[in-house]
């Protein structure tokens, strides 16, 4: 079964250890998507396929996941919050990229 096959829907068990894709995942950002997003996405998140350096823009993770997977039906996945160092905090504020 090629990835083309699978349905959108279907769910696909990532292919790289969580490690990985994290390297992956910031290297990526840091390199190719950052400096197009920053301006007018602060605070959205940023799905990237650490496969391809797709990427998917959205106000939520889940969403960003779901639009990249139209395009990609089996990503390993890496979300970022555009201008902060984590996609979520527990307490009173976000924390903010420090530059």
């Amino acid at each position: 079964m090629r990835d083309s096959d699978i349905p959108a829907t279907t769910p696909v068990a990532p292919t790289l250890p969580l490690e990985e894709t994290a390297r992956l995942g910031d290297e990526i950002y840091e390199r190719d998507i950052r400096l197009q997003v920053e301006a007018d996405h602060h605070g959205e998140v940023v799905a990237i396929d650490v496969g391809s350096g797709d990427y998917a823009i959205a106000d939520t993770a889940l969403a960003a996941a779901d639009a990249l997977r139209e395009r990609r039906p089996a990503p390993d996945v890496w979300a970022v919050r555009v201008g902060h160092r984590a996609l979520v905090s527990f307490g009173g504020h976000r924390p903010r990229r420090v530059e």
